[in-house]
C-alpha cells in the first residue's frame, strides 16, 4: 500500500489563504513575504493587503471577502479518506527542485510517498495522440533511466506520458505524476490502475483542490509542475501545439535543461520537438545523451549509468533460446512462449492465458521494453 504521512503544520491556513479570490503562487508569496506568516496574511486588514506589491486596492477587497470561505477541514478529512496528505511550502518534505521555480505551489497534495532520491528526477512529455515510435522511445527511455536511479516525471495523460511511467514502473523504478485535476479524480479514468501503481512506486500529485475536474486551464499550470521537479524534461512527439511545448518552456524559464528525442521530418506529431532541437534543445538518442546534457549531475552518476545501460543493451540483445538468462517473471516466460511471428490480439492472449487484462498488459510492457516482443498497430503483439 502506498504510504500514508501527516499533513504539514497549520495546513489548513495554508489552503483558506491560497483558495481566495485573486491569490495564485506568486501573490501567495508576495503575501507571506509582506507578512512573515500565512496567520498574519489571513487577519491582515483590506488596506494592509492593497499595499502588498501586485494587489490593488480591488484584488485586496476579494482576498479579505473570500480566505474565509473555502472549508479547509471538510478537504482535509476527505483527503484523509483517500490516503491523501497535504504539504505546504515550507515542510522539509516538499521537493527542493519545486521550491527552487519562481512559482512553486503553495500546498502540494500527495499520494504515495515522495524521497530524497526524487531530487535526480527527469521528466518524459509528448503528445497524447503519438506514433508506435513514440511510445517505444518513451517507455524506453523511462525504463533505462529509472533503471539508472533516476525518477521518471511525467502527466500520467494519454500516449507518451502514459508509456514514460509504465517504462519506469517495468524497472521497478520511481515515477511521479503530476495531475491536472485533483487526486479525487483519476484523468484519465482509464488509468486507474497505473494511478495505483505509480502511488505505489513514487506519487501522484496535484496542487488542486481534491474534487477539481480535468479542464483544460489546469494543464498549463500543471505543466509548470513538472518541470519544476526535474533537472531535465525529454520532449518527445510534440506537435506545433502541444502542451510538451508548454513544459519545455517552462523547463527554460527554470534554468533546467530540454531535450528532444528527433521525430520523423514528415510527421505533424513531431514538428513541434524536432524545432525544439532546432532551437538548441539537447537531441537525445540514448541514456548517454541525457547524461551529457545533465552536466555536473549526469557526471555524478556516469558509471552506474553506463553500467545499466550495458546490462539493458545486453538484455535486449540475448538470442530468444537463452531467454532464461533474462530472469522473466512468470507471467513474462507464459507470454513470450505464447507469442510467434504471427500477429496475436490482447484479447487472444488474455484468453489463451487466463491471465487478468492488467498483468497481460504489464507483462507486455516489460517483454516490449527487453525487446522480446513487438506491438503492431490494433493492439496485436509478435515476437522479435
Amino acid at each position: 500500500m502506498a504510504r500514508e504521512e501527516p499533513n504539514s503544520v497549520e495546513v489548513d491556513k495554508w489552503l483558506k489563504l491560497i483558495r481566495a479570490d485573486g491569490v495564485g503562487p506568486v501573490t501567495f508569496a508576495r503575501l507571506l513575504e509582506r507578512f512573515g506568516s500565512v496567520d498574519r496574511a489571513l487577519g491582515a486588514s483590506v488596506s494592509e493587503l492593497g499595499k502588498v506589491e501586485g494587489i490593488g486596492f480591488r484584488t485586496a477587497e476579494r482576498i479579505a471577502g473570500t480566505r474565509e470561505k473555502f472549508d479547509a477541514s471538510a478537504e482535509i478529512d476527505l483527503a484523509a479518506s483517500l490516503g491523501v496528505y497535504l504539504l505546504s511550502l515550507q515542510d522539509s518534505r516538499y521537493p527542493p527542485m519545486l521550491k527552487r521555480i519562481h512559482d512553486p505551489p503553495p500546498v502540494l497534495y500527495v499520494k504515495g510517498s515522495l524521497t530524497r532520491d526524487d531530487n535526480l528526477a527527469v521528466s518524459i512529455v509528448g503528445s497524447r495522440r503519438c506514433s508506435m515510435y513514440g511510445r517505444e522511445q518513451s517507455g524506453r527511455l523511462a525504463h533505462m533511466l529509472a533503471s539508472a536511479g533516476f525518477t521518471i516525471c511525467s502527466g500520467m495523460a494519454r500516449g507518451i506520458d502514459t508509456e514514460a511511467h509504465n517504462g519506469a514502473l517495468a524497472a521497478r523504478g520511481r515515477t511521479i505524476a503530476v495531475q491536472g485535476c485533483g487526486l479525487a479524480n483519476v484523468f484519465p479514468p482509464e488509468n486507474k490502475r497505473l494511478f495505483g501503481l505509480v502511488c505505489e512506486s513514487g506519487a501522484c500529485i496535484s496542487e488542486l483542490p481534491l474534487g477539481y475536474e480535468p479542464l483544460a486551464e489546469n494543464f498549463p499550470p500543471r505543466n509548470r509542475i513538472i518541470a519544476g521537479l526535474s533537472l531535465g524534461t525529454i520532449v518527445i512527439e510534440a506537435g506545433l501545439r502541444s502542451g510538451a511545448l508548454i513544459t519545455a518552456a517552462a523547463a527554460l524559464d527554470y534554468n533546467r535543461e530540454v531535450m528532444a528525442v528527433p521525430g520523423k521530418i514528415d510527421s505533424p506529431l513531431a514538428r513541434g520537438s524536432n524545432r525544439l532541437i532546432k532551437q538548441g534543445a539537447k537531441l537525445v538518442e540514448s541514456v548517454e545523451d541525457v547524461i551529457e546534457a545533465l552536466g555536473y549531475f549526469g557526471e555524478q552518476l556516469q558509471d552506474h549509468v553506463a553500467a545499466a545501460a550495458e546490462n539493458a543493451a545486453r538484455a535486449a540483445q540475448t538470442p530468444l533460446f537463452d531467454v532464461g538468462q533474462l530472469k522473466l517473471a512468470p507471467d513474462e516466460k507464459r507470454i513470450h512462449g505464447l507469442l510467434t511471428k504471427e500477429p496475436t490480439h490482447i484479447e487472444q492472449i488474455i484468453a489463451d492465458t487466463g491471465l487478468s487484462p492488467g498483468a497481460v498488459n504489464a507483462a507486455l510492457v516489460s517483454l516490449r521494453l527487453k525487446a522480446l516482443i513487438k506491438q503492431l498497430p490494433g493492439s496485436f503483439f509478435v515476437s522479435s
